[in-house]
């Protein structure tokens, strides 16, 4: 026999070759682009808002290591290394700041897991549609005003004076015997503060949960009934599993924020008796750094902030991969 290909016996199928094959590498990618070419260009204006916006301002990061000077040019200024760092770890200011932001960020995390998720269950179990639509919108509304009236009202409710509903309410239940000037005492303001971020966006933050619940399959509430398990049984054996990735995901983008505990509700309800513990890391920046000049400070403590939350972000979608659990990337 000659070295050619044997043809096949009598009565064996020829197997045919594939006339078109799987593209690899680079060619299947830009295939899979002119696929979707019109989702590319729908892209095109945010991916240069994203670029205008969030990262050529990355160049200021460039003052955090000079002595800054508005009335210099870029290549006139004071090239000072790390001493703003330098000077933010060793200040004691900075240090409490940095104890308030953390405190607050966990209460605010803590508080808005627990509510929300608590929330959404109690209205996905309402069989009485009206009461349940009722219940929605009177939640959702808070997250619609503005921080400048919800501080106002949150003050308004904890005054001393005659407006003060909190105090005539303690006082007539003989919780406390006199009027207590709640913002006036610093150790309060943390848990005042949470209070008042569940009151505002509770209702708000159940629409997601709200919406993964709706994507658990009915048949598993039924087999969990047919199998004798109780309303609670069935939320803690079907709906909580079923809302385990959302809270996964919610979780790692939470903390990778978990230093943005906001500005204005700090800001609003703050004042020289609670100071101690309701300056966080946004009123620092505008106290001791815009507002005295010092914009290298600022920018040294805005830029602390966003290494700090790269890391927690990246630090819990990795620990997430390793657990097998849902991830963002």
């Amino acid at each position: 026999m000659d070295n050619q290909t044997a043809a096949p016996a009598a009565g064996t199928p020829a197997v045919p070759k594939p006339n078109n094959p799987k593209p690899k590498g680079a060619k299947r990618f830009f295939k899979l682009l002119l696929k979707q070419k019109a989702l590319i260009f729908m892209s095109v204006p945010f991916v240069i808002w994203i670029f205008v916006f969030k990262y050529l301002p990355l160049w200021g990061w460039t003052i955090a290591f000079q002595h800054y000077r508005p009335n210099l040019s870029m290549f006139q200024q004071e090239w000072v290394g790390l001493s703003q760092f330098k000077f933010l770890f060793s200040d004691d200011a900075f240090i409490r700041v940095m104890r308030n932001t953390v405190a607050m960020a966990v209460i605010k995390l803590v508080l808005g897991f627990v509510t929300a998720i608590t929330l959404a269950i109690l209205l996905n179990e309402l069989r009485i549609i009206f009461f349940k639509r009722f219940v929605q919108t009177i939640s959702y509304l808070p997250h619609f005003i503005s921080w400048v009236v919800a501080a106002n009202l949150i003050s308004t409710a904890l005054s001393i004076d005659g407006d003060g509903i909190i105090n005539k309410v303690l006082v007539g239940l003989h919780i406390i015997h006199e009027p207590i000037m709640w913002l006036g005492i610093g150790p309060y303001f943390w848990g005042i503060l949470g209070i008042s971020e569940v009151w505002k966006d509770v209702g708000w933050n159940t629409i997601v949960y709200l919406a993964a619940m709706t994507m658990i399959d009915p048949s598993q509430y039924e087999a969990a009934e047919i199998d004798g398990a109780n309303r609670f049984q069935r939320i803690l054996r079907v709906t909580l599993p079923g809302l385990k990735p959302v809270i996964i995901i919610l979780l790692i983008m939470n903390l990778g924020n978990i230093l943005e505990t906001g500005f204005e509700p700090q800001y609003l309800m703050g004042n020289g008796m609670n100071a101690e513990y309701s300056e966080n890391l946004e009123i620092f920046v505008l106290k001791y750094g815009i507002s005295m000049g010092n914009f290298s400070l600022a920018t040294a403590a805005g830029m602390f902030k966003t290494v700090v939350s790269f890391i927690l972000l990246f630090s819990a979608n990795a620990m997430a991969k390793r657990m097998g659990e849902e991830r963002l990337f």
